[in-house]
């Protein structure tokens, strides 16, 4: 583990909300954030920025509607990610809520698992081991395949199904249909700077010694990025 504070994950947990008035200034505050202390994630994130600087607020509400919710490219529910409607998102969600609950994070009207409550949690939590744990088993496995279904080729086939068989599409801007790919790599950027994130699964561990927050879930928390639909 490579930083003692994790504040600025609450603070960048403003990017993945819902835009409202200030969503602008807010991305020019982290924007500016992160090209004094990463400068790495701050190159991610400026194009996003300089969008977010010109678009108008309706602008930026159909850009996060049409990524994360309606028609979406992906979902910002990091269980659904992982394991869309199996049990064992249920289990996570169960344990999450007690974390929350034990660390004051309110997650307001989304469930446990949805990113802006996870990196709330990442910064209240006091208990070290889980941080890294959530980071390495939930939140980076899921952000890496948020990431990749902004790609291109995905985009444009879920596109084709949306108009096959709902005869719609939400109209969407050549230029930054896929935008929001740029925060979310700008968030990874900076995880992989505060955490020793595992690119690839070790062998699971037995039942026995796993956490106790994860055990329950059982041995397929190797969470196989392609085992799981996402929503959309």
């Amino acid at each position: 583990m490579m930083n003692e504070s994790y504040e600025h994950y609450v603070r960048l947990a403003d990017m993945f909300t819902y835009p409202d008035a200030n969503f602008a200034r807010e991305a020019l505050e982290i924007q500016e954030f992160l090209d004094e202390t990463c400068v790495e994630a701050g190159e991610e994130l400026r194009e996003f920025t300089e969008y977010a600087k010109q678009a108008s607020r309706a602008e930026l509400e159909e850009l996060f509607t049409r990524s994360f919710d309606v028609q979406a490219v992906t979902t910002l529910d990091l269980g659904y990610v992982l394991f869309g409607d199996d049990y064992k998102r249920g289990e996570l969600l169960v344990k999450l809520n007690a974390e929350h609950n034990e660390a004051g994070v309110d997650c307001g009207t989304e469930l446990s698992d949805h990113l802006p409550n996870m990196l709330k949690l990442l910064n209240a939590m006091q208990k070290p081991e889980l941080r890294e744990e959530l980071v390495n088993k939930i939140i980076a496995p899921a952000l890496r395949k948020i990431i990749s279904e902004f790609a291109p080729d995905k985009v444009e086939k879920k596109n084709a199904v949306y108009e096959k068989n709902l005869k719609t599409l939400i109209e969407r801007s050549e230029q930054y249909g896929t935008i929001y790919q740029k925060p979310l790599r700008a968030l990874f950027t900076v995880m992989e700077r505060d955490f020793d994130i595992i690119m690839e699964e070790k062998p699971v561990q037995k039942p026995e010694q796993q956490s106790c927050f994860l055990s329950s879930i059982g041995t397929e928390m190797k969470l196989e990025c392609g085992a799981a639909s996402c929503k959309g």
